[in-house]
């Protein structure tokens, strides 16, 4: 155990100093979930997190409290459990198959713990839904197995009986049951766990006995199965598993179910390309090429079978690894589809099944110098884990390699064109956008985002034109219509703007910045009632907001209402002691209500914070 922990340790080195990538922001626990009550809504707030795994965002909740956003913690979470799992790994086998593996168990512990295709699982903080669900999966393996020994146990000592006598048995039983749902609630695809239990059990008996093996797992397959169900409603609701890219009729499903089955196999005997985005394949049913897939893991399926009498191994061995990468070959749909097919870490838990025949076999070699071509076999793993994790080191690196290994990545070209956005290189960051829209011509974020970095660089008429791209390929993009919004009033188009407002607000209620911004443009178009209803709104959504308290402020003054006004930008001053416009239109509030000398100290003050309004200026927009 000591050996695993150190020599994963080592291999993961370079990806514990990384930091956030892709959407660990999304996972790890945001400010609005950090309080007691956010943690109830991590578990009865579908939607609160972006996905439903209440157990993962549980344990991100509780380490956010213990190291907030330092990553090294969350890095070295995901590595402890990935080197556990490897140790529980090697401890079933030892329990189910002691005579095959004969020591060898920790041989497959060492490869599942280094192999290259756990990277990303084991470097991406957001995978640890991938390490701790997989973690617990093996602890009820463990548990489950226990359990079935004991009573077999019973079984023999009183074998007169036609039922076995269950009493003392159910405390292992539920600790078993407890385990498998907390690792269903941290990664669905554990649900496939009593499936797995029956292919290992057919393994061991060569036969199932449906009272002894399948009755007590049934209560399983019923939670696993309404939490896969769930799981695809989430996908499809909540992170957008729908639309054209998903149109695959059942023959396209199956064609590429056995297309992702060959590559797995294939990335598990030869880890070499491996890429954070693959490029998404096209699958047509009129390509006879593309039925060879499917028709040589029938193949392989069918010789399998005939070779079961002789040794079951094979057959269980493929039958884990298809069962446990269900989830992930097509037949249900998941959003990662939308730009590629497969990805490393869909295979996390499925290498098991490969891993433990690949050993097994290995430890019927009787060769000389096994011992040496196993060390070598680690430490090329070993080597190539850790510069794979190197990748992992920070966003820009991410994005940066996946388009050298895979140009066409529209996905990297968008993503890495908003990081250069925010670090200010907008020419460089159109040019990206630029390139995503001619990869994949109908992708409305990539006009949306390109519009922005248009805006930001001033080029407004071409900002407009991709945001109403983007608005002909989705009519029903919130943030399109908002940004039009933003950029139709930077260019004096008020009333478009505020139809594209009130577009925004219908697709996307309650939100405090688009109803803050409607305000501004009604209150510049001469309409301070209509301004005021929404900025309370918007107050409503973000109590104590100074801008949006400022802005409630003058259009108040603009109405006579100079009281409420004064009351108001007073409280945004308090937020924000520093804002030009809160001093100055305070004046502007406390000059109108007759109080002269309290207005003079606020326009004093917004000069000395802003000295060039000693100069006469114009009124200060609303």
């Amino acid at each position: 155990m000591l050996l695993v922990f150190g020599a994963t340790f080592l291999a993961y080195f370079p990806a514990l100093r990384g930091g956030f990538i892709w959407d660990d922001d999304g996972h790890v626990t945001k400010p609005a979930l950090q309080s007691l009550h956010g943690l109830w809504r991590v578990w009865f707030e579908v939607g609160a997190t972006q996905q439903y795994y209440p157990v993962l965002h549980s344990a991100f909740w509780l380490e956010h409290r213990l190291w907030g956003d330092a990553t090294i913690g969350y890095h070295l979470v995901n590595v402890a459990c990935h080197a556990a799992s490897a140790c529980l790994f090697a401890v079933i086998l030892r329990r189910l198959f002691g005579s095959v593996f004969r020591g060898s168990e920790w041989l497959a512990a060492l490869l599942f713990a280094l192999h290259p295709v756990a990277v990303e699982s084991v470097a991406w903080i957001s995978e640890q839904k991938n390490t701790l669900s997989t973690l617990f999966y093996l602890l009820a393996a463990l548990a489950y197995l226990d359990f079935d020994r004991k009573r077999g146990q019973a079984s023999e000592i009183d074998a007169a009986r036609s039922r076995i006598d269950f009493r003392g048995l159910t405390p292992c039983y539920l600790l078993a049951s407890s385990l498998f749902v907390l690792a269903v609630l941290s990664k669905t695809v554990a649900a496939t766990l009593p499936a797995a239990l029956l292919v290992v059990f057919w393994c061991r008996r060569g036969s199932l006995s449906w009272r002894r093996d399948a009755l007590p797992l049934l209560p399983w397959f019923a939670f696993g199965a309404a939490a896969g169900a769930f799981t695809a409603w989430v996908e499809r609701r909540f992170i957008g598993a729908q639309g054209t890219e998903f149109a695959l009729g059942w023959v396209e499903r199956c064609l590429l179910a056995g297309r992702v089955i060959g590559f797995y196999l294939g990335k598990l005997f030869w880890p070499s390309g491996l890429i954070f985005i693959y490029p998404r394949w096209r699958v047509s049913a009129g390509d006879a090429r593309q039925y060879l897939f499917p028709l040589a893991v029938a193949a392989l399926l069918a010789a399998l079978w005939f070779l079961r009498n002789r040794w079951r191994g094979p057959l269980a061995a493929f039958l884990f690894f298809g069962g446990s990468l269900f989830p992930a070959l097509g037949f249900v749909d998941v959003y990662p589809f939308r730009y590629s097919y497969v990805a490393d870490h869909f295979q996390y838990l499925a290498s098991l099944g490969v891993i433990a025949l690949v050993v097994a076999g290995w430890s019927g070699w009787a060769a000389r110098g096994r011992v040496a071509v196993a060390a070598v076999i680690l430490a090329g793993f070993g080597f190539l884990t850790w510069n794979q994790s190197r990748m992992y080191a920070d966003i820009d690196t991410l994005y940066r390699t996946t388009l050298a290994r895979n140009p066409g990545c529209w996905l990297a070209h968008n993503n890495l064109a908003g990081r250069l956005v925010a670090s200010g290189r907008l020419d460089e960051a159109i040019g990206h956008y630029a390139e995503a829209l001619r990869l994949d011509p109908r992708y409305p974020e990539a006009y949306d985002n390109l519009g922005i970095a248009l805006a930001l660089a001033g080029r407004r008429e071409e900002a407009v034109a991709n945001f109403e791209g983007a608005l002909r390929l989705r009519p029903d993009f919130a943030e399109a219509h908002y940004n039009l919004g933003l950029t139709l009033v930077s260019a004096g188009r008020l009333p478009e703007a505020v139809e594209h407002y009130r577009a925004a607000l219908r697709l996307s209620p309650n939100h405090a910045e688009i109803e803050n911004n409607l305000g501004v443009a009604l209150a510049r178009l001469g309409q301070p009632l209509d301004a005021i209803e929404h900025y309370e709104q918007a107050l409503r959504l973000r109590p104590g907001n100074p801008d949006m308290l400022a802005n409630l402020g003058n259009a108040l003054r603009m109405v006579g209402r100079y009281g409420e006004a004064i009351r108001d930008l007073r409280q945004a001053l308090q937020e924000e002691p520093d804002s030009v416009e809160a001093h100055y239109n305070l004046g502007l509030a406390l000059a109108a209500a007759g109080r002269r000398g309290e207005a003079e100290a606020e326009f004093s003050e917004a000069v000395r914070l802003r000295p060039d309004l000693a100069r006469p200026q114009p009124p200060v927009a609303p």
